[in-house]
């Protein structure tokens, strides 16, 4: 199994229904503004990178293979301040995206809606574990799998146990459920903790990876899964633009209680119901090493822009200069101004931070290696 979906982006609208496992280089390019949702490349197609050494294969955001090489320099701005250097460090920290740049992509369970219909037990389990879920606790079942090399159903169990997520009724005896999980660790992961909810409450549950949404979205509507472990916005941006066509107009944004309230009526006509979004957040976001945090006393993106107010060094995807999730949307929302750009593997962008090639670069936000 693949270590990581393959997000960049997240939120750009896809032109046609995707996986959420497509590399994003054999994503369709980006029709107006989404991912921050509007231009989804098919952004959450669950393609992953396989992590190297000690970094994790990060999800890609963009195609993973054009790494390495300076671009010229971009985005030249009048700025009053100092420039910021890169600082070597070994951890990473993501700065909050405090303008909402990113869509919500706030894990979320997809359920068939035959199924939450016959046993509605079902859904009110699920809530109970997107309640105990935020990012920390998703960076930390990340690193247990992609890092620390153990089995997604043996963090599952121990996340149940350690939350006292288990159920205390036996409302589900004698009923057999299918909980899908698409080709990624994270979604195996999160899955695998469905089930064993499910299952503590006489449900017999078993994870079925199928792989991409396009594969597993028809067998959810069909009631052949019960449910399947989705993110809100690029959910809702999928489901969006196949029922209301490629050029449909954004629905998804940085506010989850929104962007649910736009799914809730697409899912349903599709068949679905949709749980209770929980604080953890899987989605493009922005790091710099602890020690250039520190150095500068940032936190935020908004601090960034006003502390490097010169420029500062990016490292991201080779897509990331044209997509308004990436480069453009941090000149354009923060002010941001860049003296280089460098282009990476999406796998390789962290540990670029890590060793001052760059002082800046996209990451996933519940990415293991940030733990």
């Amino acid at each position: 199994m693949t270590a990581r979906r393959s997000p960049p982006f997240a939120g750009e609208s896809p032109p046609e229904p995707v996986p959420k496992s497509a590399p994003e280089s054999a994503l369709p390019v980006p029709i107006t503004g989404r991912l921050g949702v509007t231009v989804f490349s098919n952004r959450k197609s669950l393609a992953v990178l396989s992590l190297a050494a000690s970094l994790l294969a990060l999800g890609a955001c963009g195609d993973p293979g054009s790494g390495g090489g300076v671009a010229d320099p971009t985005s030249q701005g009048a700025a009053t301040g100092a420039a910021c250097e890169p600082v070597p460090g070994d951890q990473l920290v993501v700065l909050k995206d405090d303008k909402t740049l990113q869509n919500a992509d706030n894990v979320i369970p997809a359920v068939s809606a035959s199924v939450a219909e016959a046993s509605p037990g079902v859904v009110p389990l699920l809530d109970a574990v997107s309640d105990a879920l935020d990012t920390d606790r998703l960076i930390a079942l990340n690193k247990a799998v992609d890092i620390d090399r153990q089995t997604s159903s043996e963090v599952a169990a121990q996340f149940v146990k350690d939350e006292g997520l288990a159920a205390t009724e036996q409302s589900g005896a004698g009923t057999s459920l299918a909980i899908g999980a698409a080709n990624f660790s994270e979604s195996s992961t999160l899955a695998n903790i469905y089930a064993e909810v499910l299952r503590s409450a006489g449900y017999d549950a078993q994870v079925r990876e199928i792989g991409a949404r396009e594969t597993y979205l028809p067998a959810l509507e069909s009631g052949e899964l019960a449910v399947v472990p989705e993110y809100a916005a690029t959910l809702a941006e999928f489901l969006n633009s196949t029922i209301n066509g490629p050029d449909a107009a954004p629905v998804a944004s940085g506010d989850v209680d929104a962007t649910v309230a736009a799914l809730e009526p697409l899912a349903q006509e599709r068949g679905l119901v949709v749980g209770k979004a929980s604080a953890a957040q899987d989605q493009n976001a922005f790091a710099v090493t602890q020690e250039f945090a520190d150095e500068h006393g940032v936190t935020t993106l908004s601090e960034l822009a006003e502390a490097c107010a010169a420029g500062l060094s990016l490292a991201g995807p080779a897509e990331c200069p044209e997509r308004p999730f990436c480069q453009p949307g941090l000149e354009e929302k923060y002010g941001l101004v860049f003296t280089d750009f460098t282009a990476y593997d999406f796998a390789l962008i962290g540990e670029a931070v890590r060793k001052g090639e760059a002082a800046i670069g996209l990451v996933l936000s519940s990415d293991g290696s940030l733990g």
